[in-house]
């Protein structure tokens, strides 16, 4: 499916090298807490209550459109919350696209600042075009990290292979151009709310950077 890229490298306050080299490079994260379950085919499910009791949208996506998430889970208590609000701001978008909604308040529940503002620009593409999305998506090789400073750092994997684009009038159907990797390296940033929510504020991608 087409998509289109979401930049806001210049709001990071760390370049991809230094978080690549805190997150270990592997999946890891600091201090032996490592991702678990990286060859489970499954994913973790995430209570729309969860989390000090704030509740949380509940966001669907329709039959002709899932995305699987594998190996989205951490022994550690702190970086799956940060792992569970990423998984759901990408999920929110998703949904936002196949629903035709910008403004959707599940978007802007995981995001703020420069990401959701990019956010709602690559959703009003889709819309504009009249186009939603069809088939599935696979979610992996997520490496997160809470920096010195506080803030969380989640990498992670996107295979568009088997999801493409299509016109609500027509009925076309578009996957990924020949030639064009199927696969995304997501890399944001996100910030805790005094709620307890990690809404992402920064977010970039990079085509072909994921085997």
């Amino acid at each position: 499916m087409n998509r289109c890229t979401r930049i806001a490298m210049a709001a990071l306050t760390i370049s991809a090298a230094s978080i690549l080299v805190a997150c270990g490079g592997s999946g890891g994260s600091e201090g032996g807490a490592g991702i678990v379950g990286a060859d489970e085919g499954g994913s973790a499910s995430v209570s729309p209550s969860s989390g000090g009791g704030l509740k949380r949208p509940v966001i669907n996506l329709p039959e002709s459109f899932q995305v699987s998430f594998e190996g989205w889970t951490n022994s550690d208590p702190k970086l799956q919350r940060i792992l569970d609000d990423g998984k759901e701001e990408l999920r929110a978008e998703y949904a936002a696209i196949v629903q035709g909604d910008p403004a959707s308040g599940a978007v802007e529940f995981y995001n703020s600042g420069a990401s959701l503002k990019s956010a709602r620009k690559w959703i009003r593409g889709f819309v504009d075009e009249d186009h939603t999305l069809v088939g599935r998506g696979r979610v992996f090789n997520p490496q997160v990290h809470i920096s010195n400073e506080g803030f969380g750092v989640l990498f992670y994997c996107v295979d568009e292979s088997h999801g493409r684009t299509k016109d609500r009038k027509t009925g076309k159907e578009a996957g990924t151009p020949k030639g064009t990797s199927p696969r995304l390296q997501y890399r944001t940033r996100l910030d805790k709310t005094e709620q307890g929510v990690w809404k992402t504020t920064t977010a970039e991608t990079e085509r072909g950077a994921c085997r």
